[in-house]
């Protein structure tokens, strides 16, 4: 045998996962001769590609770490003072290890089933308590994307719910010592609906303004400084004006929190709890209001319930009043969240406590005060009477000039404005950084910095006015008060992460939604600090690895999609629809078409297309769909003739929603073209393109791209996502800016969100899937997605009707499953996906797009072992409705409606079910090898909605269950 020196292994060999044998048997399985023939069959051939991709050489995984260590080494990490909402933090190894790295934690779904998910939804119960408690508010959400558009969200949610005095008012008063980033969202998000905003000092706010319905104010403000704004307050509601506040959270252990002032939003971020600048993103941004506004609240509110045996149990609470479900109603398209982020603010505030994040946020207020007095002695002036991390210092033009080149050399980045140097603290800086600090003022004016740094310490007390100083009690619960010691803390972690299915289990068939294989390779280097230490507004020299990694991914990404540029903007695939359709409206408008606002969107839209055409400023109207699920391309045209003077775009996702690639795509693509409007494509279906075909080429202006389905970043228990938006030429002069950093195009949009390339720390992962896959390895990917949904469907039909298929009876990366007729015996769809815990499986999706149905996606990452257990799980059941169909089995008390069968059920004393112990938790053979337990019973969702509660079980109740 020869000896080969060259490396032979593929990471394509490791991401996709049938070998060439399996692949052999599946095509032999579904009647397919070769997977190019499927391919033909599956995808029109008037849109497939004519070459392949033009991307660099597929890279091995050793190779790629290597070259993108050196790439990433040219990220410079400067100490950073800069503040504006971001700033360093210590992770705590615990979390980061446990958590942030551990694959059973990021690769888990949204907790839609959370009977299997009670992990997750405690841990963010926490999180949402921890802003509770810290705001002074009554409820909170599970997260949203990031501080400015969560402010944003605050604006449309108060004009929404203007009280009946203000019910014609349509301005929103901005205090201009806001952070720029969140002024120029509050811009963007305002504009096109309609809001007027008044962005001024507050002395110049008139409350008495009957056109006035809300006001935002930043706490601490720009500067830094802290303003008791309780009389302000009492004045608004005097006035009918509703108020919101952005704050800082760790703050809050000291200030006043803004609840106790009377607001009635608060918004900000919890970066600052242990989760890494990343040059922008991802963070958890927090939401809380009052329970009167409970049903108006974007987003995912996690709530306490109970399951059928009357246990506590968490769920998501209202979860039919998910802005995303409201579709064209909807005042927010949220949908992504940043629950992995979520859930490390939530474990921070429980490793540290109330005491610990006191000690914290003294220590900063302290090392702010120590540098403020230092300076005052060399002469300087510090101009905030009241603040906690923050200081303003007074400096001409030479002087800062000066203090800005020493302050380079000695590798600090402070923040200039004219006239003044802002120096931000955080809990990662020292006394010795307050010594370095002192030292760049002292050599700028030619000064020794002769301080005696023994006394001054010693003259450090915090000494905030009656109003600003926060005397309530907070983290009371027992939670936070009980796992600071790391064995401790570590037990928790992995009790929680042990009640969660996730990719760790099983395959996660969900359609639409693509949990596919977040290979290790990939994730490193997110944890590297020359990525996760960057301030989003350092200096661009400093970031140039960055910039290096953005520009190839916009030229890779643009490749793919066969656009002219690319915007790595948005932060989630909801941001990323918005963007479109943004960029879409500013082209409208170059060209003097003020009237084009009509938004065409088929019925089997994901809901987040019509409510983000709504937030576009636009006017959705419906496109029907015929009875193989594809666009009524009749209905269509003559709705685009129809509104053709006001049309503005169609929203179109591809293949369909209904996992169809429709043949008439190009026709109607044309026929938007030919009335004049824009066609915007979903991206969400994108990784049945790849390679194969692209938006450019089936007609599309501009699709966004859901980079944690097709390219691989982790859905991280619903989020983080990531969805930057490719645009043809005619389109690239508006693509977002930032405030701060220059980002987008020759006219661009207004800012979409906070961080000029959002989330910017995750997006190595998908570089690193490219990277390492190169064009061949994306486009095989593709193949083997559609071969293995195909390869379902021919396990499947038979036993379950597969709703629709395109012209040659083949499905594309997903198909729906129809179980409406199983309503018969009184079998809900809801029932299967319960029972499929029994076998150790997520559900697919339920209900969506069609009532009544699953729609299974399977990735081209699962073997056909796993596809196998899938089926053999899935036919399983259809055995046990049979039964019922049958009169074997009850139509009441049953497998399914029982389902799902925890431990404590299959061990309790009595079994009062007419079926035995085992079929009820190991109905197939090779479940007892690897058994998945739920922790709780079917959750009654009605129940928790009925009776909400949002915040951790109260300690009487805790207490009970820690004693059982």
């Amino acid at each position: 045998m020869k000896i080969n020196l060259h490396p032979s292994t593929k990471f394509e060999n490791r991401h996709n996962g049938p070998s060439s044998e399996e692949v052999f048997m599946m095509l032999n399985a579904i009647g397919a001769s070769s997977i190019e023939e499927l391919i033909d069959q599956t995808i029109p051939k008037s849109i497939q590609l004519e070459k392949p991709l033009e991307l660099p050489k597929a890279k091995s995984e050793a190779a790629f770490l290597k070259e993108f260590k050196a790439l990433a080494n040219k990220n410079k990490i400067y100490k950073s003072f800069i503040g504006l909402g971001y700033y360093d933090t210590l992770v705590p190894g615990v979390i980061l290890r446990n958590i942030l790295e551990n694959p059973g934690w990021y690769t888990a779904y949204t907790p839609y089933q959370a009977e299997i998910a009670q992990g997750r939804l405690e841990a963010l119960i926490n999180y949402q308590t921890t802003v509770m408690d810290l705001t002074g508010m009554e409820m909170a959400n599970a997260s949203l994307l990031d501080e400015a558009t969560a402010a944003a969200e605050a604006m449309t949610m108060l004009h929404a719910s203007k009280p009946r005095e203000k019910k014609n008012s349509n301005k929103f008063f901005v205090d201009e010592k806001i952070f720029p980033q969140t002024k120029d969202l509050l811009i963007t998000r305002s504009t096109p609906i309609g809001i007027e905003l008044v962005i001024a000092p507050l002395d110049q706010l008139d409350l008495t303004d009957p056109d006035l319905f809300g006001i935002i104010i930043q706490y601490p403000n720009l500067d830094g400084e802290v303003i008791d704004h309780r009389a302000l307050v009492a004045s608004a509601k005097e006035n009918h004006v509703l108020t919101a506040f952005a704050t800082d959270l760790l703050s809050l252990t000291l200030l006043t929190p803004p609840g106790e002032m009377g607001a009635d939003v608060v918004v900000g971020t919890s970066q600052r709890f242990g989760v890494p600048m990343g040059y922008g993103g991802p963070h958890a941004a927090f939401f809380a209001t009052k329970e009167a506004y409970k049903r108006q609240v974007p987003g995912r509110i996690i709530g306490v319930s109970v399951d059928k045996d009357g246990n506590k149990a968490y769920r998501m609470a209202l979860q039919t009043r998910e802005q995303h479900i409201k579709r064209e109603k909807a005042t927010s398209n949220i949908c992504t969240a940043q629950v992995l982020l979520a859930v490390m603010a939530g474990m921070y505030a429980v490793y540290h406590g109330p005491k610990g994040l006191k000690e914290i946020a003294t220590r900063i207020h302290g090392l702010a005060q120590l540098t403020a007095k230092a300076l005052q002695k060399m002469g300087f002036e510090q101009s905030n009477a009241n603040y906690f991390d923050t200081i303003k210092i007074k400096v001409d033009a030479v002087q800062q000039s000066k203090i800005k080149a020493f302050a380079l050399s000695s590798e600090m980045n402070f923040r200039y404005e004219e006239g003044a140097i802002f120096l931000s603290f955080d809990e990662a800086k020292t006394i010795e950084d307050v010594k370095e600090v002192v030292e760049v003022f002292a050599k700028s004016t030619n000064q020794r910095a002769a301080i005696d740094w023994d006394s001054l310490e010693g003259s450090l007390e915090i000494n905030l006015p009656e109003g600003l100083n926060r005397t309530s009690e907070y983290l009371t619960h027992p939670v936070f008060n009980q796992y600071h010691a790391e064995h401790e803390m570590l037990r928790y972690i992995k009790r929680l992460e042990n009640k969660d299915l996730s990719l760790v289990h099983s395959m996660i068939s969900l359609g639409s939604c693509t949990m596919k294989l977040n290979a290790t390779t990939e994730m490193i280097p997110v944890t590297w600090p020359e990525f996760g230490q960057l301030h989003p507004f350092a200096p661009q020299d400093q970031a140039a690895g960055y910039f290096e990694l953005f520009q190839n991914l916009r030229n890779w990404l643009t490749e793919i999609t066969g656009f002219a540029d690319t915007s790595l903007q948005p932060n989630s695939g909801a941001q990323g629809e918005y963007a479109g359709l943004m960029v879409i409206r500013a082209y409208h408008l170059s060209r003097g078409d003020h009237h084009r606002n009509v938004a065409l969107i088929p019925t089997s839209a994901h809901g987040t297309n019509p409510a983000s055409a709504v937030m576009a400023g636009m006017k959705v109207v419906l496109v029907k769909c015929d009875e193989k699920g594809n666009i009524d391309v009749e209905d269509l045209k003559a709705k685009a003739e129809e509104y053709k003077n006001e049309l503005s775009s169609l929203m179109v996702t591809y293949p369909s929603t209904h996992g169809v690639f429709e043949e008439a795509i190009q026709e109607i693509c044309q026929i938007i073209h030919d009335n004049g409007g824009q066609v915007y494509m979903d991206g969400a279906n994108m990784n049945a393109q790849v390679g194969l075909t692209s938006p450019g080429r089936i007609g599309a202006d501009v699709c966004h791209l859901n980079l944690h389905k097709t390219f691989c970043i982790p859905h991280g228990g619903g989020g983080p996502g990531m969805g930057p938006i490719c645009v043809a030429k005619h389109l690239a002069p508006f693509l977002p800016s930032n405030p701060v950093i220059q980002t987008g195009g020759t006219q661009a949009i207004h800012a979409i969100s906070a961080a000029p390339f959002g989330s910017a720390s995750i997006l190595p992962i998908s570089y690193a899937y490219i990277a390492m896959m190169g064009g061949e390895g994306l486009t095989n990917a593709t193949k083997i997605a559609i071969l293995n949904a195909n390869y379902i469907k021919a396990r499947l039909e038979a036993h379950y009707p597969i709703l629709y298929t395109g012209l040659h009876g083949r499905a594309a990366h997903e198909m729906i499953l129809d179980c409406r007729a199983f309503k018969e015996v009184g079998v809900e769809v809801e029932d299967i996906a319960k029972r499929l815990m029994d076998y150790g499986f997520h559900a697919p999706t339920v209900s969506f797009p069609v009532a009544g149905t699953l729609m299974v996606e399977p990735t081209e990452s699962e073997t056909i072992a796993e596809l196998d257990r899938f089926c053999d799980a899935m036919i399983s059941i259809r055995g046990e409705i049979q039964e019922i169909e049958s009169g074997i089995s009850d139509k009441e008390n049953n497998v399914l409606k029982n389902a799902p069968h925890t431990a404590a059920l299959a061990l309790a004393d009595n079994w009062n079910f007419p079926y035995s112990r085992e079929k009820a938790v190991y109905p197939l053979p090779y479940v007892k090898g690897n058994k998945f337990w739920p922790s709780v019973r079917r959750i009654d969702s009605a129940y928790g909605d009925r009776n909400l509660v949002c915040s951790c079980i109260p300690v009487e109740e805790y207490a009970e269950t820690t004693a059982e």
